[in-house]
């Protein structure tokens, strides 16, 4: 398989400038732009899409090399005029076969104007209030969306981007957060505890 060499964010909005629909630089690079600083080394870089775009991305795209990754772990080229199944939610992209792969699509789902997670629809949100834009204009998914995918299976790096994040998430974001969670996954969920810890303490500082 070949290697990862990803795209900078600011390359990835070079390629997407002319995008007709709806799309969010996500994953680890979502949370630094919160914070506000860089947190660690990114071996990829994720582009959140509404997979109901599939045809207007595949246009956008139509120089690139893309494709599906297909559970368990198999990749297989993004025919054109494919509808993606629903059961692949990620693209692997890259400039040609001999490439290094640059940048990852994840495709997500709506109903209407509102985001509805694809892994469970209901976790949810108006799609105008996930972005948070850089200075120089960049969509950034917001924060509490991507913990939420994050906090299924952390791995070190999702620790790492939690624990940055979570001194300045607000009242609001953290109970949207914490419900996410218990509904999508389990009320076993590490973190659950930890965002009440950090609702609790917030409460008594404003005492």
């Amino acid at each position: 398989m070949q290697r990862w060499d990803p795209l900078s964010p600011e390359e990835i909005a070079e390629i997407f400038s002319e995008a007709a629909f709806s799309w969010w630089i996500a994953g680890g690079y979502a949370i630094e732009h919160f914070v506000g600083r860089s947190l660690r080394p990114h071996d990829d870089i994720d582009v959140q899409l509404f997979a109901a775009d599939h045809s207007s991305i595949q246009s956008l795209l139509a120089d690139w090399d893309c494709w599906l990754a297909a559970p368990p772990g198999m990749l297989r080229p993004w025919a054109i005029g494919e509808t993606p199944p629903l059961s692949v939610s990620d693209v692997w992209c890259r400039e040609n076969e001999r490439a290094p792969w640059r940048f990852q699509l994840m495709l997500d789902q709506r109903n209407g104007p509102v985001w509805q997670s694809r892994r469970c629809a209901l976790v949810s949100k108006p799609i105008v209030e996930l972005t948070s834009r850089s200075t120089t204009g960049i969509p950034f998914l917001i924060p509490e969306v991507q913990l939420f995918y994050k906090a299924r299976g952390p791995r070190p790096k999702d620790e790492l981007d939690f624990a940055a994040a979570l001194p300045s998430l607000s009242d609001s974001q953290i109970a949207w957060l914490h419900h996410a969670i218990s509904v999508a996954y389990s009320v076993d969920n590490a973190w659950l505890s930890i965002l009440v810890q950090r609702s609790l303490s917030c409460n008594s500082r404003n005492l």
